[in-house]
């Protein structure tokens, strides 16, 4: 990775190789921030994007000066789930639902507290991503939806931070209908931790309270906070990865995904 300035004068990271990065880092007292830049997908987590963000947490672990990691968004959209572009493209199909198992794992274990701060959409695995995080922020142009159902898919990985969180009868809702939903409903179930009409104003005292944090005390208690959500990852990590291999390689889910890229509605919905 090369350094270069942002427009802030903060440090801002570029990809190798001269490509722009899909996942841009800066420093700023205390806070990396991590920004999804993948515009082309939405921010799908894809394999080059999910590559990234493991190299600038394990920076932002190793990092000294770090006390919390930002995670952040360029455009409308958080995050849009699965690149489904590259859902069938290895010759492993438990490779994709375990590689986003380990990046939800990292984002849990990691010692340094995640925020997200959320000011679009997010849709299936970008819930994911949401239910790793320590503590989170969203918008009033944020939307939510698990849409995997009406994909012939389930939120089967990303259930593992999910539903030690969510409040058992929105899952059960929200899981079965892929209904879109607000920031106010997210907040209510435990998806977030907050609604705010201005999301950096609402996250101002929780980034200050962090930074005031010594390393040894903000890695011990998000440690007691997060205990039950790894014991589901220990038990259940494989179980859902074969789940959702399963699932990605039936005829009803090429269907859907299918009729999704084409921006049409799958058989069974006419």
């Amino acid at each position: 990775m090369t350094d270069a300035t942002n427009d802030n004068g903060h440090r801002d990271e570029a990809g190798d190789g001269g490509r722009e990065p899909l996942v841009r880092i800066a420093h700023d007292h205390g806070i990396t921030t991590l920004t999804l830049d993948s515009p082309h997908n939405r921010n799908a987590l894809s394999t080059r994007l999910v590559a990234e963000l493991h190299t600038a947490l394990a920076q932002a672990a190793a990092s000294a000066t770090t006390r919390a990691v930002l995670l952040s968004h360029t455009g409308t959209t958080f995050c849009a789930g699965a690149d489904l572009s590259e859902a069938t493209a290895t010759d492993d199909p438990t490779a994709g639902p375990l590689g986003l198992a380990r990046l939800l794992r990292t984002i849990v274990e990691l010692p340094k507290p995640v925020v997200a701060r959320v000011t679009g959409h997010v849709r299936a695995g970008g819930l994911g991503l949401l239910g790793a995080c320590d503590i989170s922020a969203a918008g009033p142009d944020a939307t939510f939806a698990l849409t995997e159902a009406r994909l012939g898919l389930a939120p089967a990985v990303i259930s593992l931070p999910l539903l030690p969180r969510l409040d058992p009868r929105a899952a059960g809702r929200y899981y079965l209908t892929g209904e879109k939903f607000d920031a106010a409903e997210a907040a209510r179930i435990g998806l977030v931790t907050m609604a705010a009409e201005d999301v950096d104003a609402g996250l101002a005292p929780v980034l200050d309270g962090l930074r005031r944090g010594s390393p040894q005390g903000l890695a011990e208690s998000k440690a007691l906070v997060t205990a039950e959500v790894l014991r589901t990852f220990d038990r259940d990590t494989g179980a859902l990865a074969e789940q959702s291999a399963r699932l990605f390689g039936s005829a009803e889910a090429r269907e859907g995904m299918t009729a999704f890229l084409e921006r049409r509605a799958p058989v069974w919905a006419r």
